[in-house]
């Protein structure tokens, strides 16, 4: 498959027409708020710029942040916020303050944004160091056992820009030692995968124990370049999120990096997507291959009049495993962009994993939007209308809303969410064809089997200070007695419990409280000052998801997103 993929790319660069090419950047909760906001409050969708897809493009941001400022009634925060997007991404705005008045030994920070920088015919070249070293206590309240200190030590650098205004070009590489709270370890150790982060090592660190500590690589990067004027190609190694919630149901950026190759088509209204990739159905022991599977995706997002969006959305996971748990094979079949997956899984004999669904997004008098998702893993709608609870009714729904200025307040914004999720949503008849990527979920964290209702308020009271507060509960059913009550999309169908009278939040009966609070000061661009306080209540049937916790964390973040581990 990665033969097919390279082949595909080379074709494609050897193609390209001179149109230039944006970068995109990382998914960030933070950032992404930022653009959103900026949308609503104008009043219209941007015609540059799906919300729904992210991560999102550097030119369709520089678009959003420039026709935001030209709006009256903007606080000092938002013009700071705006001209902080632009600063950002220089290459692409047309109005920015970008330029510093003293450069460090006249050839660093040239650009207030950048490092170094440098822009000619030849390339736009962006190159910026990556830190985040944090420490904290954790008090594990039932269990003095595991109380102790909290660490974040993460260093690299980042590297983007665009080569004779063709081909787009990002990579980022960090080495990175963790130390975070017990609910974190412990979600490691049950998957042996780090969440957003996939392979990991214990390693030593004075006076932390050996089993409490982390230490992994992230790599990402990427080449993009367009195929006609209205179609662009991004080519390689990284994670995606599809959806205007703070939860995905269709694709979530929960699980590590992957191969991927994505093709955006946008004309008009209409934005279609692509995506094809490459994942690891299992992790082995040491020095064993990992087999892989695959996934395509796509997703038709069309803008109906100035403020509604709505969005169809497609998926397919397959593989094959052979006597040495290998994959292979490939269905060409799913190679096809506009085809309907489910007929041509049909075709192959119904073997693999199929889901269908629908989001749509609606921002009402520049202050308020409603968004959700309802996806489809599988259903009958006379066994839905039975009510006899078959377990191959799999489906989940998302509702929330944004509310932007809350009560009149300037940068106040409050978001509020719900997110229902039936037994056996994801699972499928083994690893190769679960809705999963390196023993991590694709949509949301916590697999499936539940109900969550999940809130972030955020206040800007001065330019540089940001204060966040994010509460979730959640009532879950975990699986107990050795038993699949359909929590663990890892798990195979055929070892379901039952049948029938399958209701969610069964099995060992499960309810999490986690509440998270951030204050964050951006003491130069892209540097800030962090205090966190994480608070997690869990209380279970069962001993080992039975506990409270609370770690208080301090930080400084260089060109690096926080880590969203509220889960």
């Amino acid at each position: 498959m990665k033969k097919i993929f390279i082949l595909i790319g080379l074709v494609a660069i050897t193609t390209t027409l001179t149109y230039a090419q944006s970068t995109y950047i990382s998914t960030n909760p933070d950032y992404q708020h930022l653009v959103e906001r900026y949308e609503i409050r104008q009043g219209k969708l941007s015609e540059h710029l799906f919300t729904t897809m992210k991560p999102y493009s550097r030119r369709g941001i520089a678009a959003v942040a420039d026709s935001a400022w030209k709006q009256s009634n903007l606080s000092t925060a938002d013009k700071f916020n705006l001209l902080y997007l632009l600063n950002d991404n220089a290459e692409w705005a047309d109005s920015l303050d970008n330029k510093s008045k003293k450069p460090f030994l006249k050839y660093f920070y040239q650009n207030k944004a950048d490092l170094y920088s440098l822009d000619n015919q030849d390339i736009n070249l962006h190159i910026n160091p990556i830190l985040y070293a944090g420490a904290g206590i954790e008090n594990k309240l039932d269990d003095a056992r595991h109380n102790g200190i909290n660490q974040i030590f993460s260093r690299g650098v980042e590297v983007r820009g665009i080569i004779a205004q063709r081909v787009g070009f990002y990579t980022s590489f960090t080495e990175n030692q963790m130390n975070l709270p017990y609910y974190f370890r412990q979600r490691t150790a049950d998957a042996d995968a780090i969440p957003q982060e996939g392979f990991w090592k214990t390693t030593d660190v004075a006076g932390v124990a050996k089993d409490k500590t982390t230490d992994f690589l992230t790599a990402r990067g990427y080449f993009t370049f367009n195929i006609a004027k209205k179609i662009d190609v991004q080519f390689g190694h990284d994670r995606h999120f599809w959806g205007n919630g703070m939860r995905s149901l269709m694709l979530s950026d929960f699980s590590s990096p992957y191969l991927f190759l994505k093709i955006n088509t946008q004309i008009g209204r209409f934005k279609y997507t692509n995506l094809f990739t490459q994942m690891t159905a299992e992790v082995l022991a040491a020095n064993q291959e990992f087999p892989k599977k695959y996934a395509n995706f796509h997703h038709l997002g069309i803008n109906i009049g100035k403020n509604f969006n709505i969005g169809v959305f497609e998926g397919i996971v397959f593989g094959r495993e052979d006597t040495l748990r290998r994959t292979n094979s490939y269905e060409l079949g799913y190679l096809n962009p506009i085809i309907l997956y489910r007929f041509v899984e049909q075709q192959f004999g119904s073997i693999d994993n199929a889901i269908l669904g629908i989001d749509f997004k609606w921002n009402i008098k520049k202050h308020w939007q409603l968004y959700g998702q309802v996806m489809l893993d599988e259903f009958v709608l006379g066994e839905i209308r039975s009510g006899k609870g078959w377990w191959s009714n799999k489906q989940s729904v998302q509702v929330g809303m944004k509310y932007i200025d809350v009560f009149g307040i300037q940068n106040l914004d409050l978001q509020g969410e719900m997110n229902f999720v039936r037994p056996f949503t994801y699972g499928h008849e083994n690893l190769y064809t679960s809705y999963t990527n390196y023993q991590t979920p694709l949509a949301h964290p916590l697999g499936a089997n539940f109900t969550e209702f999940i809130g972030n308020l955020r206040y800007q009271p001065l330019p540089r200070l940001q204060l966040t507060a994010q509460v979730m509960y959640a009532k879950k059913g975990e699986d107990k007695d050795g038993k699949n009550y359909g929590g663990n999309p890892l798990l195979p169908s055929a070892t379901r419990v039952q049948d029938y009278d399958n209701r969610t939040g069964q099995g060992a009966a499960t309810t999490i409280l986690f509440a998270d609070f951030r204050a964050s000061y951006q003491i130069k661009h892209n540097v800030f000052l962090e205090f966190r306080q994480l608070i997690r209540n869990s209380e279970s049937e069962l001993t080992k998801y039975n506990y409270n916790t609370t770690s208080t964390f301090f930080a400084l973040r260089w060109n690096m997103a926080v880590r969203n581990d509220v889960f």
